[in-house]
């Protein structure tokens, strides 16, 4: 057997294989799309009902009657918005710092950092919640909002590790024309690291949009839960009902910004963490 041909069984092996993994990934999706789509009785139906018949879009109306979806919706906006574009904007100013000025103990103070990354969130939920507390911050979204406008410690070290790549010559030559700090950082640097500063947004924006645990800690009141409490809320309510297509329907509904910005920028997450990958 010569090397092409081995090539080639190789390749299809792995096609295999990855076709395989697709199909459990893309399963459950699809499974949840068809669900919403069904009659409640066809939901527990044997054999599985994959295509329904008749298709039912009643549930995808439904769903802004049975519950706050709506503001759900703009709180989760509201956070996930306000904290990636403020937190991008300061973390990208500390990665910065960090890569490409000099000032005293700047290791030290990454390296302090980088370690409470180790601290596990229940350690400081219950400090937390006090603090938010005592200032009065409890059923608002500020306790949601306020910590991520400050950056992301893992965003601060993905563009650190980034900026090390870039030459220090061109920096130091735009000091010598006189440039500041922050048109060292606005005008040279951040231009140079857009490709990781979109794929770190990115992936915070769905973490935060997603995020389950801070909300239910702090968000009472039906209007200011975020979707994804209100997607909990619905779980509770109709599933005693054994109305899975309206939670379905409700969750895709909550699946779908997260989904189109995926497909959007996959291109750009994908090559971020592959060039970083290589140049750190």
């Amino acid at each position: 057997m010569n090397m092409k041909s081995r090539r080639r069984i190789t390749n299809t092996l792995i096609f295999i294989l990855l076709l395989i993994g697709a199909v459990f990934m893309i399963g459950p999706l699809l499974w949840m799309l068809s669900t919403s789509l069904k009659d409640k009785q066809d939901v527990f139906a044997l054999p599985p009902v994959w295509i329904p018949n008749p298709v039912h879009f009643g549930k995808y109306k439904e769903i802004w009657e049975a519950g706050p979806l709506l503001s759900g919706i703009k709180n989760s906006v509201i956070i996930a918005v306000s904290v990636t574009v403020v937190g991008t904007f300061t973390s990208s100013l500390a990665a910065f710092s960090f890569a490409k000025l000099k000032f005293p103990a700047k290791n030290k103070i990454f390296l302090l950092m980088l370690s409470s990354l180790m601290i596990p969130y229940p350690a400081v939920m219950i400090p937390q919640f006090f603090m938010f507390s005592k200032l009065g911050w409890v059923d608002t979204l500020l306790p949601l909002i306020v910590p991520g406008l400050f950056g992301n410690i893992v965003m601060i070290f993905f563009l650190r590790q980034y900026l090390s790549s870039v030459p220090n010559a061109i920096i130091e030559a735009a000091k010598i024309d006189g440039s500041s700090y922050f048109r060292l950082y606005s005008s040279i640097t951040f231009p140079l690291i857009k490709p990781a500063v979109a794929a770190q947004l990115i992936l915070w924006f769905m973490g935060i949009w997603n995020d389950y645990l801070s909300p239910i800690i702090y968000l009472n009141s039906p209007e200011k839960q975020t979707l994804q409490l209100v997607i909990a809320n619905f779980n509770a309510t109709y599933a005693i009902q054994t109305d899975y297509p309206l939670i379905m329907a409700a969750s895709i509904i909550a699946l779908l910004p997260m989904l189109i910005i995926f497909l959007v920028f996959q291109k750009q997450i994908i090559e971020s963490v592959a060039i970083s990958g290589v140049k750190g």
